[in-house]
């Protein structure tokens, strides 16, 4: 093993995130990468919050995070991947959902939750990614999806 293949990751925290993609709050929803391999995969981190202000409306008495934030959760842990696998040909470039196919929710998300977004990629052509996408919270799978995204100019 090359000396890269055996080099530990170290995690990409909020502020290096901050600065690879443009979400802000309240619509940036990862916290940290805790696993990389470049253009294979990553995994982030969401701590889920009832600070949130999507939980004052959705299902107030019994607050959960809606899927369709979860999906996004997953395609930002998936344009920070590209953005780390890319590196300095990722400058002055965004990258941009283009379909979401076979989304699932199978478990809700509440505040106090932790969720892992693992997202891997099926396969990238040129511009093009496509990713295969799991929510879990502990062991419990909580949604998926498959979605791809398009590289693209500012």
């Amino acid at each position: 093993m090359s000396d890269i293949e055996t080099k530990e990751f170290e995690s990409i925290d909020i502020v290096k995130i901050m600065e690879m993609i443009p979400h802000r709050y309240p619509l940036l929803l990862v916290d940290r990468i805790i696993q990389f391999e470049s253009g294979k995969s990553a995994t982030g981190l969401k701590n889920v919050t009832m600070n949130e202000p999507h939980f004052t409306g959705h299902f107030p008495a019994a607050p959960i995070m809606p899927g369709v934030l979860i999906v996004e959760a997953m395609a930002q842990t998936s344009a920070i991947m590209v953005v780390k696998t890319l590196g300095k040909e990722s400058e002055g470039k965004l990258v941009y959902f283009m379909s979401i196919d076979d989304a699932r929710f199978r478990k809700p998300v509440t505040p106090g939750d932790t969720l892992h977004l693992h997202v891997e990629v099926i396969r990238s052509r040129g511009t093009v990614w496509k990713f295969k996408g799991t929510a879990k919270v502990g062991d419990k799978l909580c949604a998926e999806a498959t979605f791809s995204a398009m590289i693209m100019d500012r």
